[in-house]
């Protein structure tokens, strides 16, 4: 195993020197402080015993639960409302994947429900009496959002992890860069035992960063292989047809997961899905709608600038998004915050989205922490720190969103806004 990540990593460095990581555009012209120590969280169970357990919303009552195991085990679980979760069985299927020489685990993909909202569910995984639970989301205002980009694992994704856990949030929001494997598949396994304690208690919903995207020209083609396999979210739901972007409604929420890193023109699929799924948003049912992406389509920072998947996204999709009253756009990939005033074509417009980077979730490459100067007056709070959001949406009007910096291993607030939605502004409403 030494040897092959050994390979790999030299693999990985010839990718980068070709410009090809993730269809290139990647930016070295800043530098980045040191970041904390890389964690690897090994598998201390046995062969058949559950890990890497996170679960997603499918639909309005239902709940994915996804988790592998070493050895062949059955994919079932079994829940209740009662602590001896003493309810009847739901069949999955699964799966695994390879990657050059590495083969994955079991991966068992079990939906179950339908589900109460607001309700505390114990549940166990195929014939393992080890016990989990987990809290479905409100059906009804309000509701808390939990949201980071650019995870990693590192001490100081711990740290951002250990914030969100005391935070109380119903539901994660995470804007691609989730494990920072970078084609190490072992990372996989790791990130998926390190997130485990949170994404075993609340739905996960992700879309996929460059980090994600994993091909290596000649020997391994495809793109996106271990976070499909990985991390299915219900985008078939949506009518989607694909993982990599999708949408689901919570409580009043109208939640869309773009995709930056596969085609996104007029022409493309992603294009007319987008198209289609913000034409049938009701408003008066679902009065919010929030978008996340990986690049940002806004941003000061010298990190990542003039990037396709940047430029060309918002150049092909922004008038979709200001056309619909779309409330708030939330990106990662640079690492840091950024907070811009409601914008569209690069000015200040009261009908326009908030757009707020937050790839700061305390990846292995450490900050991106110079800023271009002046700082632009559509910018209206940026700085270089790990940390997390909160967006807690009160009721069909009001909401607050919270950035809590990373301070000594401590959740500091450090910048916080209300807005209202688009959908009770009479100016903005959709003709």
């Amino acid at each position: 195993m030494e040897a092959l990540e050994g390979i790999m990593k030299v693999l990985s460095v010839i990718v980068m020197m070709m410009g090809v990581w993730a269809g290139g555009g990647y930016a070295y012209k800043y530098n980045r402080p040191p970041p904390r120590q890389t964690l690897f969280i090994p598998h201390a169970d046995s062969d058949t015993s559950p890990q890497q357990v996170h679960i997603s919303v499918v639909g309005q009552d239902k709940m994915r639960i996804s988790w592998i195991t070493d050895s062949p085990t059955a994919a079932k679980v079994q829940y209740a409302t009662s602590p001896d979760a003493n309810g009847p069985f739901t069949d999955g299927t699964t799966s695994s994947y390879r990657y050059l020489l590495y083969k994955s685990g079991e991966i068992h993909d079990v939906v179950i429900g339908p589900l109460k909202p607001n309700t505390l569910y114990y549940y166990r995984l195929g014939d393992s009496p080890q016990l989990y639970n987990f809290t479905t989301p409100p059906s009804q205002f309000p509701i808390k959002f939990a949201v980071v980009g650019d995870l990693g694992q590192t001490d100081w994704t711990v740290t951002t992890l250990q914030r969100i856990a005391h935070s109380k949030y119903n539901m994660m929001l995470l804007p691609g860069d989730l494990s920072y494997a970078d084609y190490l598949q072992s990372r996989w396994d790791s990130f998926g035992r390190l997130v485990e304690p949170l994404a075993s208690q609340r739905p996960w919903m992700v879309t996929q960063g460059n980090h994600e995207v994993e091909r290596i020209p000649i020997l391994h083609s495809e793109r996106f292989t271990a976070y499909n396999a990985r991390w299915r979210m219900p985008f078939e739901e949506s009518a989607s047809s694909s993982n990599l972007y999708y949408s689901f409604d919570a409580a009043g929420v109208h939640v869309i997961m773009l995709g930056s890193y596969t085609d996104f023109d007029s022409g493309s699929a992603q294009y007319k899905w987008l198209e289609g799924d913000l034409k049938k948003v009701d408003r008066a049912k679902t009065p919010w709608i929030v978008v996340l992406l990986h690049a940002p389509w806004y941003n000061s920072n010298t990190a990542h600038q003039n990037e396709p998947e940047s430029l060309d996204m918002k150049a092909s999709m922004e008038d979709l998004l200001y056309q619909a009253r779309v409330d708030v756009v939330f990106a990662g990939h640079v690492h840091a915050y950024e907070r811009f005033t409601r914008v569209y074509k690069d000015k200040a417009d009261n009908c326009g989205p908030v757009h707020i980077t937050i790839g700061d979730g305390g990846n292995r490459e450490g900050l991106a922490n110079k800023f271009v100067e002046p700082k632009p007056e559509i910018s209206i709070f940026r700085e270089a720190s790990f940390g997390h959001g909160i967006l807690e949406v009160l009721n069909a009007t009001h909401a607050l969103w919270t950035w809590h910096r990373n301070e000594e291993d401590k959740g500091v607030p450090s910048d916080s806004f209300w807005f209202t939605s688009h959908s009770s502004e009479p100016a903005c409403k959709v003709k």
